[in-house]
């Protein structure tokens, strides 16, 4: 229930990084201006009683995550790959979020897996191990079939977990609405859409067939790409509560000291992260949209093999084209482009200045070429870019949470294996690639025959439409006749390029 209860729920939020000590920290670290933290310590210290103890042995910021459960916890591991923006020592504190969480008893976890496949675990599973890795959602056995021998990992959700998450997102829901009424300005951020985008996504995360599914069909995407791998599920040992995958042996991608002991390059893995991710999302539009680092090994052979199918992300070709329009106008600094684009797809109002918002453009591009990455600041580049999406009156895009999201964590991870990377030079090769063969006259035909071959699949229904249309026109006045001539010979150019297709197929 999303009712005014829930301002418990979020004054219990402050009042907890209040005593754990978490809410300084946090503020000092995203380098917050002094009037927001004095802010801030003004309205929890009153509540700091009611705040939840956690475990005193973690750091403060981890502590006040874990304690106030798995939402936040998710909030956590995305802060975990930016040390640009929290500082060094907060994302290492933060990267116990990721897959080093409390587990639950292996018994439990038995239990659950009996009640979903119905099986004894001891008849399916020669070998069941202790926990191996335990996140916000679930955690990961290792295991080996009982009648082939294979190793498996198994992932089991948490007990209670839905009903955890359904209490922060009612509480995330209540405060989404006190601000959009409180703040009109922020309506613009559509704080409720992104809320229930939010929602969508992680109650399809509580669904363990639909990240099986998820990653069938992620495994057949980059079945050809080199030096990535993804294990494939095993579906008759899978079900809501429970997942079997094939075992990914290899070093976690957060452990860099393993990584250089075992020889592997850390540079071009670091390449190869970033452009993988803008393949998938660009190339197929079904992308891992939960890439930090504990979903992330590399192989003994030095594939990078990801694995937590829970967040998918989907665009559609319209938006690939629009985004890989976008960085490519940043990756040849051509700001009036990426303007246009951003003018052309709806994202900026139409009564806005385009040479205006260009020039912003420029300010957010022009720091990032040609420097260390070492040297930028990505904290500030973020401020910057929402004081112009706030000059320009754009409105945030549901469609590319998951996007933006999902970039803001690979460019995290890509930039703790390589600190030196420079994203629009990796980047560029792969974006090049794609606006080769989906922009441009190339494209153009393509999308003629695709639209073609749909009209021509409804060219028996044709006829009879043009001339319920013409019956439909003829019984209207002269003026409403004339504003229904557009429609008539939309549909006779319907007909004429279905003929057209049927003839081409002829010939």
């Amino acid at each position: 229930m999303r009712g005014p209860h829930n301002i418990i729920r979020l004054v219990r939020t402050l009042a907890t990084m209040e005593r754990t000590g978490a809410i300084g920290v946090v503020l000092e670290a995203m380098q917050a201006p002094p009037r927001i933290r004095a802010a801030a310590r003004v309205l929890g210290w009153p509540f700091k009683w009611l705040g939840l103890k956690g475990d005193p042995a973690l750091p403060p910021a981890t502590r006040a995550l874990t304690a106030l459960g798995p939402a936040y916890i998710k909030f956590g591991q995305i802060l975990s790959t930016r040390p640009d923006i929290v500082g060094e020592d907060m994302a290492e504190q933060l990267k116990y979020l990721q897959d080093k969480l409390p587990p639950f008893p292996v018994g439990i976890a038995k239990q659950t897996i009996e009640a979903e496949l119905a099986l004894p675990v001891d008849q399916v599973f020669s070998e069941f191990s202790e926990p191996v890795a335990a996140a916000s959602i679930a955690q990961v056995h290792r295991a080996r079939l009982a009648e082939t021998g294979e190793d498996v990992a198994v992932k089991v959700l948490r007990p209670g977990i839905e009903r955890a998450f359904r209490k922060d997102i009612d509480a995330f829901y209540f405060a989404a609405r006190v601000i959009e009424t409180l703040s009109p300005a922020s309506r613009r951020l559509r704080p409720m859409d992104v809320i229930r985008h939010f929602e969508g996504v992680v109650m399809g995360e509580l669904d363990l067939r639909l990240e099986a599914a998820a990653a069938a069909e992620f495994a057949a995407n980059t079945e050809g790409d080199e030096g990535f791998r993804v294990p494939k599920p095993n579906w008759g040992l899978s079900g809501r509560q429970v997942m079997t995958l094939g075992w990914a042996e290899g070093i976690a991608l957060a452990d860099t000291a393993a990584i250089d002991a075992a020889g592997h390059d850390r540079v071009a893995l670091g390449a190869r992260v970033l452009q993988l991710f803008l393949r998938h999302a660009l190339r197929d539009g079904f992308f891992h949209a939960d890439m930090h680092h504990g979903n992330l090994k590399v192989g003994p052979d030095g594939a990078i093999i990801a694995y937590d199918f829970g967040i998918m992300g989907r665009l559609d070709d319209y938006t690939r084209r629009v985004y890989a329009e976008i960085l490519f106008g940043f990756i040849r600094k051509d700001y009036r482009r990426v303007a246009e684009v951003h003018f052309e797809a709806g994202y900026v109002p139409a009564d806005r200045d385009i040479d205006e918002f260009a020039r912003a453009l420029r300010v957010v591009g022009e720091p990032i070429f040609g420097m260390d990455a070492s040297r930028i600041s990505m904290a500030r580049l973020l401020a910057y870019l929402f004081e112009v999406t706030e000059r320009f009156g754009m409105e945030t895009r549901t469609e590319l949470i998951l996007l933006q999201r999902t970039m803001v964590v690979v460019e995290g991870v890509a930039r703790s294996l390589d600190p030196h990377i420079n994203i629009w030079q990796v980047a560029r090769p792969v974006v090049e690639d794609y606006i080769k063969t989906n922009v441009g006259p190339r494209a153009l035909l393509r999308d003629l025959v695709q639209t073609a071959r749909v009209l021509g699949r409804f060219g028996p229904k044709l006829p009879a439409l043009v001339e319920a249309q013409l019956i439909r026109q003829s019984e209207l006045p002269q003026p409403a006749q004339r504003q229904a001539h557009p429609a008539v010979w939309m549909l006779v150019g319907g007909a004429l390029v279905a003929l057209g297709v049927g003839l081409g197929a002829l010939l």
